[in-house]
């Protein structure tokens, strides 16, 4: 096992316009800016050992998502937190983001739902936490 690596410092995501993108990740994700230049910006949760997104403008048209080879299911590569799965789920609605299924498992309460950005990259939320989260 490494001892090099300790935690994910920054997510990478790629965005049409820092001018769309950014107001929906402050508003939507709860994000803060942290820099912006003329073709990327650095956004912070201002919380210790979390993640920072570092969102990147680009032409090109590949979108964060994969289709699961099993069961033929889009995923995200970014699940974001919320104790609030269902609450999150319909301000979500209401705001007309595009919004997947809510999947809650009825035995344990824990589940999740994909969602879009303004790019149509593929965003996830969830309730559960993992060990050392």
């Amino acid at each position: 096992m490494s001892d090099f690596i300790s935690h994910v410092a920054t997510l990478e995501i790629p965005v049409s316009s820092l001018e769309t993108a950014i107001p929906f990740y402050r508003e939507v994700i709860g994000v803060e800016v942290e820099f912006k230049g003329e073709k990327n910006a650095m956004l912070t949760f201002k919380k210790q050992g979390v993640p920072t997104i570092f969102m990147v403008e680009t032409e090109e048209k590949d979108l964060l998502s994969f289709k699961n080879s099993n069961d033929g299911v889009e995923h995200s590569i970014i699940d974001f937190y919320t104790a609030d799965l269902k609450g999150f789920y319909n301000w979500l609605k209401e705001k007309d983001i595009e919004v997947g299924p809510l999947n809650i498992n009825s035995e344990h309460g824990f589940g999740g739902f994909g969602f879009r950005d303004p790019d149509g990259n593929l965003l996830s939320a969830t309730n559960v936490l993992h060990e050392g989260q």
